[in-house]
């Protein structure tokens, strides 16, 4: 039968999975009920892929043999009981991506930690001279890297709303960072369906496949002990365990026994501070070993990768105050190593688009180090309600440059500014990088 696939969603997912079926051949109508952006529906229409926006045509969409559904888009919706009832299959652009190439690939997902994980294995890969791309929730979709470029090992950071159409798609080493509760409004606020969202991706390895995680994590360690899991686990942890190949923390130094190859780095030798880094560091280090990348590039590339963009980083120092930048941390788990990780009297700047969050594993640390919260975002009552026992201080603000100029008046030296929202950006921003930009932009002004 002839091949007729609808894509629904006109970002960048959905475009690259119009792009690449395009330069197969295949038939391909892409639909999005919004507005298109411009360099997207340039892309369409120079290769000549049909499509409509502002709208669904449900008649066209129902004559598809195959549906890609982009990963923002939420199955739950009139159109989509159509599409069930109609027994359409439905994949995401990562599963039909994989159909096309040949490439090793490792793909990494959790609840934090991913796009940093990612960019460092990228990192180490590329300063080896091997032949690598980056792709998935970072950067350039899957599907446009693999429509241009043949690559012989490709790094996905993969997220839950990814992993969700997922039928064969299976990376030959696939990393989880850790495990907390997130978007769960997405999944009927039902934690255990969230994570075996996560865990689909491990679902189609084999017992020559790789799977690294996080032993320090217990949901990880209880999910392992409950599902049948056919690849290679290698854990890595704060503490040596009873494990062949394993990467663990001994005297401040980082430990690698992978396949009988050691390896050792100080932890203070880590371009990358903080707790959640050092994690970050091990996930890297043992997917490095795992392929073969000499101890001596791996030394190096830990030592001098530059951290990203959003993720923990230093903006200005005005009047000795620091401004950092962590917009991406989009859930409390990732606010809590934040927190974490300073080291001077904090003014917090949090709040958005809220996603079920529970504040109160925050508490002890806004206690010990936030003199006070800047509330950022439309509705901040579950922030206030929370904090106000512990804070003094607590702003509302509706726009970044009034919670930076606020956070200006009430700094003092040696403290820090902390934009880091543990919500989704999407009551005031267009994303999360949109949020952190206006930040620096503010903070610039100053």
């Amino acid at each position: 039968m002839k091949q007729n696939l609808v894509v629904l969603g006109g970002g960048e997912s959905g475009i690259g999975a119009a792009y690449l079926a395009t330069k197969k051949g295949i038939k391909v109508f892409l639909s999005d009920k919004n507005l298109i952006d411009n360099k997207y529906k340039k892309i369409l229409i120079d290769n000549k892929i049909q499509f409509e926006e502002g709208h669904h045509s449900l008649k066209k969409i129902l004559k598809a043999t195959e549906i890609i559904k982009s990963p923002g888009i939420s199955d739950s919706s009139n159109l989509f009981n159509e599409i069930r009832t109609n027994n359409i299959p439905i994949i995401s652009e990562v599963e039909f991506a994989s159909r096309f190439t040949n490439a090793k690939i490792i793909g990494i997902t959790g609840s934090n930690g991913k796009t940093t994980t990612t960019s460092l294995i990228y990192h180490i890969l590329k300063s080896s001279g091997k032949n690598v791309g980056v792709a998935g929730n970072i950067g350039n979709s899957f599907a446009f890297l693999v429509a241009n470029i043949d690559f012989e090992y490709i790094v996905l950071e993969l997220s839950s709303f990814q992993l969700d159409g997922v039928k064969n798609f299976k990376p030959q080493i696939a990393v989880i960072t850790n495990l907390s509760p997130d978007h769960l409004e997405r999944y009927h606020n039902n934690f255990e369906n969230y994570i075996n969202s996560k865990f689909n991706i491990v679902i189609n390895q084999s017992n020559s496949d790789y799977l690294i995680y996080n032993s320090d994590d217990s949901k990880i360690n209880d999910e392992l002990n409950v599902r049948k899991i056919k690849s290679i686990k290698i854990p890595f942890s704060s503490s040596k365990q009873k494990f062949s190949d394993q990467v663990y923390i001994e005297k401040n130094i980082i430990k690698s026994e992978i396949n009988k190859n050691k390896f050792m780095i100080p932890i203070e030798s880590l371009s990358l501070k903080g707790k959640h880094n050092i994690q970050n560091s091990m996930a890297a280090a043992t997917v490095a070993q795992l392929l073969k990348i000499t101890n001596e590039d791996l030394r190096e590339s830990l030592g001098n990768f530059q951290s990203i963009n959003h993720r923990l980083e230093h903006v200005l120092t005005i009047q000795k105050v620091k401004y950092i930048n962590d917009s991406k941390a989009t859930n409390v788990n990732a606010v809590f190593y934040a927190l974490d990780s300073m080291r001077s009297s904090t003014i917090w700047i949090a709040g958005g688009l809220d996603k079920g969050n529970n504040y109160n594993e925050l508490l002890p640390l806004v206690r010990e180090k936030v003199k006070a919260i800047i509330c950022l975002g439309i509705d901040n009552r579950k922030l206030v309600e929370t904090f106000s026992s512990v804070t003094e201080t607590i702003i509302e603000t509706t726009s970044m440059v009034e919670a930076v100029n606020m956070a200006y008046h009430i700094a003092n030296p040696k403290d820090s500014v902390l934009l880091s929202p543990a919500c989704s950006s999407l009551d005031l921003f267009k994303n999360y990088e949109d949020r952190g930009n206006q930040f620096k932009e503010a903070v610039r002004k100053l």
